[in-house]
């Protein structure tokens, strides 16, 4: 029975201890990367396949006459075909709540770098500008304190839950956006959410129903100093809509790990340098080398349960 990782280069592999994955199967093929044309020949034999960003799309799976199980080494499984893999009985098992003190640690950092502006007085203090100053400090750039404000979660699964006990010790309180369920105790819907949070924070999935969920209304609703926080997945923001709500004022600032398209283009709008109070980081909330050794394991773990016949975190 024959395995294959489509991309192990996503996991810096070299950092990590692949002995686990490499013993679960009789054979295994590991690539680096894989490109969109090289997919149905390295699966054609394999039973497992395992991935992380590389697409499996419905024709590919139902080319792959060998394929029993779809390994997601993510969360987000928005790069297979759920529809297809399910019409062959193919189960597809993701890994959850891996991540949860990285992308948290990272969401803060990214709350408190747009309330502090800490990155840059770090460049005007590189610049000359402390030099310069007739005092004994810079404070031209305003500083919000996070104590005291109103933090709006948006997805209130495990990630949503560990930023929210980081936010309270700095003494924030929260704003829990309702669910797909709709009214539930403790929650409020988005519009109040976003009419009274001071900082509002996405982590929840990317599908067809919150795809640009946070376009040019929802952007409107928010106050305009509040920030926007996003270390989910960039399609949940409608990023021409940011522009230009930074552009005019109507929100004070922005925060992103994640754009709609990875690597983004040179010309994406929101790289064009002329966006003020923006962060972007490239994608990299989750890449403590704790976490990404958990999400290797749960690869493992799912391959093992799958084999026992009991698949676990089955998604389809």
């Amino acid at each position: 029975m024959q395995g294959v990782f489509l991309d192990t280069g996503t996991m810096r592999p070299e950092e990590l201890d692949f002995t686990s994955l490499e013993g679960s199967l009789p054979e295994w093929q590991l690539f680096a990367q894989t490109q969109p044309e090289e997919v149905a020949a390295r699966i054609a034999g394999a039973a497992v396949v395992v991935s992380n960003k590389v697409v499996l799309d419905a024709a590919t799976i139902r080319e792959a006459k060998a394929l029993k199980l779809i390994c997601v080494c993510a969360t987000g499984t928005n790069n297979v075909d759920l529809a297809a893999a399910r019409e062959r009985g193919i189960p597809v098992c993701n890994v959850g709540d891996y991540a949860g003190p990285s992308v948290a640690q990272h969401t803060l950092a990214l709350i408190l770098g747009l309330a502090t502006r800490w990155h840059e007085y770090d460049q005007d203090v590189k610049a000359g500008e402390w030099s310069r100053s007739p005092m004994f400090c810079l404070m031209h750039r305003p500083v919000m304190e996070l104590a005291g404000k109103k933090l709006g979660i948006i997805g209130y699964g495990t990630l949503g839950q560990d930023v929210a006990r980081l936010a309270e010790a700095f003494g924030m309180s929260l704003l829990i956006a309702e669910g797909r369920r709709g009214a539930e105790p403790g929650r409020v819907p988005m519009t109040q959410l976003l009419a009274e949070a001071d900082v509002v924070s996405l982590h929840c999935p990317l599908t067809e129903e919150t795809r640009g969920m946070i376009g040019r209304d929802a952007l409107r609703a928010m106050k305009p100093n509040a920030l926007l926080v996003n270390t989910a997945r960039g399609g949940l923001v409608d990023e021409d809509a940011l522009r230009e709500a930074l552009l005019q004022g109507e929100i004070a600032g922005a925060a992103l790990d994640v754009l709609s398209v990875e690597p983004p283009p040179l010309d994406h709008p929101l790289l064009a340098g002329d966006v003020p109070n923006l962060i972007i980081t490239p994608h990299n909330a989750w890449i403590s080398v704790d976490a990404r050794q958990r999400l290797l394991n749960g690869v493992v773990a799912n391959i093992h349960a799958w084999q026992a016949g009991a698949p676990t975190n089955q998604v389809n």
